[in-house]
């Protein structure tokens, strides 16, 4: 029987999509995306936006398939115990690799932006503690907590949309298709790679407290598109398509704008308090679902899980590795590499649903018989 101080509503699934998922598509997707498709970068991500929708029946079929159930007793069920251990163990590192990204984005925009002379192993220290302390607690904690700071999230994003309106010359935008599809196709890898990451439904499904549909899934997905369309297109008309192109934060950029009459500006702290929100709720998360995928039954066994997945983020994010490099390894490997690795995993399940539901029907005509 389900306690229900442990299941999660659709609404507070919605909004950790936002803050999550939301982070790395209002952030850390952009520059890729206008690097690659520069002024017609958003047409991109409408374009993503409707086979995100297709894959989303796939979601929803191993979703059905799953019926609540745990994700390792799911698979243990389908391919046995040693595969399901091999594959968890897989998806693990993945959430893990996910947070020390996450991470070093921080460390490396905090060093440049308004920490400069701070060493970024204390600023690793500083952000990865707290992480992994909202961790260990449990999904109910991490969701009101995302949902306070949500709030003034989403306040501060119209705040400085509507602020710089001023600055935003929508001419910017044209033409389109100055260079053809090929580069806008050539940067959907970079929004998949954010939209793909609502995979994670199924690692939390059991969580849920009422059914989860089509619906829901098409709610995120726009809410997702529209958290990478804001700054993406202010970028491009209030920069001009050359000059976001080779911005490296350009969310962060717009807020340098920000002007309310001849007395206040340099509000840009204001997006301190986004950035670190949303990072600390997705490295929480990450680390989370690591303990979600493990299922300990001890608590002593699940803060060595918390720790440990903490100090693994922590060994992965001292790599010395400059500015420069970090974003050249992001837009090739690393956006590319988190979209194939839950496209694919999405296949795999997929197919372990088609053979988990064949099970099922084989022993309900071997019951009737």
């Amino acid at each position: 029987m389900r306690n229900n101080r442990t299941m999660i509503s659709i609404i507070q699934i919605i909004l950790i999509f936002m803050m999550v998922t939301g982070l790395k598509n209002h952030v850390i997707i952009i520059p890729a995306l206008l690097h690659e498709a520069g002024r017609d970068a958003w047409i991109t991500v409408i374009i993503v936006f409707f086979p995100t929708l297709i894959w989303g029946f796939l979601i929803l079929y191993i979703y059905k398939s799953m019926k609540g159930e745990h994700i390792k007793d799911w698979l243990e069920s389908v391919i046995g115990k040693r595969v399901t251990i091999f594959l968890l163990v897989l998806l693990g590192l993945h959430f893990l690799f996910i947070a020390a990204v996450t991470l070093k984005e921080l460390v490396l925009w905090t060093n440049v932006s308004y920490l400069l002379k701070t060493p970024i192993l204390v600023l690793i220290i500083l952000f990865i503690i707290p992480s992994v302390l909202v961790a260990l607690t449990n999904l109910r904690t991490i969701v009101i907590m995302n949902f306070y700071l949500l709030f003034f999230v989403v306040i501060f994003g119209f705040f400085i949309a509507f602020t710089n309106m001023p600055h935003k010359d929508f001419t910017l935008l044209r033409p389109m298709l100055e260079h053809g599809f090929d580069p806008v196709l050539k940067a959907a890898i970079y929004q998949g790679s954010g939209m793909s990451e609502m995979f994670i439904l199924l690692v939390l499904q059991h969580r849920f407290q009422k059914k989860f549909n089509f619906f829901h899934f098409t709610v995120i997905a726009a809410i997702l598109c529209w958290l990478t369309l804001g700054p993406l297109i202010g970028a491009i008309v209030e920069f001009g398509p050359a000059e976001a192109s080779i911005q490296r934060y350009p969310a962060f950029e717009e807020w340098g704008l920000a002007r309310i009459g001849i007395y206040i500006e340099h509000v840009d702290y204001l997006s301190i308090y986004q950035w670190l929100a949303g990072a600390i709720i997705r490295i929480s998360l990450m680390i989370y679902l690591c303990i979600v995928l493990i299922r300990p039954k001890k608590k002593k066994s699940r803060k060595i899980i918390g720790i440990s997945s903490g100090l693994l983020i922590f060994l992965l994010t001292i790599v010395p590795i400059d500015e420069h490099t970090f974003f050249i390894l992001l837009k090739q490997f690393f956006l590319p590499l988190t979209f194939w690795v839950y496209f694919v995993s999405s296949i795999l399940f997929g197919i372990f649903s088609i053979i988990k539901n064949r099970k099922e029907r084989g022993k309900q005509r071997v019951q009737q018989a």
